[in-house]
Order: structure tokens, then sequence, then C-alpha cells
């Protein structure tokens, strides 16, 4: 019984451990992963166009497509 209270006491040190370090780089650098986010926005922004690019050209070909028949 004593391992066992010994070995969660240790796993609850490491994780105050672990949070306290994640709050200390949380503080020093708190714009950290903001780059990331910007990029994702652009990469989907990209698509969205693209995506409305195709759509149109599209139409396009299948209207003209229709004339011909």
């Amino acid at each position: 019984m004593r391992h066992l209270t010994v070995t969660l006491h240790l796993i609850g040190l490491r994780m105050q451990d672990m949070l306290e370090q994640a709050r200390t780089e949380r503080r020093t650098h708190p714009e950290r992963g903001s780059t990331t986010i910007e990029n994702v926005a652009w990469a989907v922004a990209i698509i969205a166009i693209v995506a409305i690019a195709v759509a149109a050209i599209r139409a396009y070909i299948t209207s003209q497509v229709g004339k011909l028949s």
C-alpha cells in the first residue's frame, strides 16, 4: 500500500511541475503559435478562393456544353 501512495504522490508532483512549467512558458512567450494560426487562416482563405474559381469555371463550361446540344 505504501508503494501505491508514493507512486501516486510522485505522479502528482510531476504533473504539478509540468503545469507550472507550461504556465511559465506561456507567460514568457504569450504569442507563441500565432504564426501557425495565421498560416492556417491564409491556407483556408486560398482554398476558398480556389473553390469559388473552380465552381465558376465548371458552371461556365456546363452552360457552354448545354448550348452545343
